[in-house]
């Protein structure tokens, strides 16, 4: 799996969490391992421009996704994931400290930017959260995803709850 992290924040992140948990996703979700993804990490006003740009919204968010070669898990266990260029998710440091410290699991930033990379690597296998049924599948794929990593770690606490919307 090639991912790559390119922090251009000027905020200081844990670029190998992010790594780790991407990495971690797409395994959990079978996609073939010479796929590739990029990670970049951007301030408040870049993550504004992007988000009017591409969504027509005011203001920074927290994840964006921008799928490439629309990648999906395989259906079945013994078929072979199709290999391609994942996409580009993009991460706003700034929103996640946010975030995380408005949670009702208050945690911290990276912690944040954890979850929300799992989020976007769902957004880039094609799940959205939209109508309800959605949602609840989604947010209980992150939840797993994010659990099973932090297990793997052998992190303690809280995992933190979804705060992406």
């Amino acid at each position: 799996m090639s991912i790559d992290v390119n922090n251009e924040s000027g905020t200081e992140v844990d670029e190998q969490a992010i790594l780790d948990i991407a990495r971690y996703a797409l395994g959990r979700m079978r996609i073939h391992p010479l796929s590739e993804l990029s990670v970049i990490v951007v301030d408040a006003a870049a993550m504004e421009q992007l988000h009017i740009q591409w969504m027509d919204l005011p203001g920074p968010t927290d994840v964006m996704s921008f799928p490439m070669d629309e990648l999906r898990p395989p259906s079945k266990d013994d078929d072979e994931p199709p290999q391609g260029l994942l996409g580009d998710i993009v991460l706003c440091p700034e929103v996640a400290a946010k975030q995380g410290a408005e949670a009702p699991t208050q945690h911290s930033m990276d912690e944040e930017l954890q979850l929300l990379t799992v989020h976007g690597v769902l957004h880039l296998l094609g799940y959205d959260h939209e109508e309800p049924d959605e949602k609840a599948e989604m947010f209980g794929l992150q939840a797993a995803i994010v659990d099973g990593w932090r297990a793997e770690k052998g992190l303690t606490g809280p995992s933190p709850a979804p705060t992406v919307s």
